[in-house]
């Protein structure tokens, strides 16, 4: 890698540090190319993404941005996961974690708040965030759906009189 790609690289992660809301820091132990292919799916499909990034430069990214914090996470074989929604980053990696020990969870960062590994697996049993809208919704929705039921409810009460009475009739 030469020197340009190496700013280059700097540079893109220093954007992505600022568009962020969680930082995980992860320690590859020997993932296959098919794990990592594996993890980088689940990442996808959660909202998050992850990158295998050298720790010199990470760490200069890291400057000027609130995830300055993550350097005491950078030695060794480490990969960062991030997403913008706080949970996602946290909630793949914990996942693919328990499923395969080749992956260890090192600590991450929500803005300037540095998180161990316990704070990273506690974010990551959080619900995520369109997990809260729908509730949101859910919530919202609820006392329209019973206001609609009371109101038809005396409606129904007289036509199911209504056709006793016709059926008495009748018999």
């Amino acid at each position: 890698m030469d020197r340009s790609q190496k700013s280059d690289a700097v540079a893109q992660l220093n954007a992505v540090f600022g568009e962020v809301g969680v930082v995980v820091v992860t320690r590859n132990l020997g993932l296959t190319v098919a794990q990592s292919t594996q993890l980088r799916t689940k990442m996808r499909e959660a909202g998050a993404s992850y990158k295998v990034a050298k720790n010199r430069l990470a760490k200069l990214a890291l400057k000027d941005t609130d995830y300055v914090g993550l350097e005491e996470f950078l030695n060794g074989p480490t990969a960062l996961a991030w997403s913008t929604d706080p949970v996602a980053a946290a909630k793949a990696a914990v996942e693919f974690a328990k499923t395969n020990d080749k992956l260890e969870i090192v600590g991450g960062s929500m803005g300037a708040q540095v998180l161990d590994e316990a704070g990273v697996k506690a974010l990551a049993s959080m619900p995520s965030l369109d997990e809260l809208r729908g509730k949101l919704v859910g919530l919202i929705n609820a006392p329209a759906t019973k206001i609609a039921q009371v109101v038809n409810a005396p409606a129904a009460k007289l036509a199911r009189v209504f056709g006793a009475y016709g059926a008495k009739e009748a018999a």
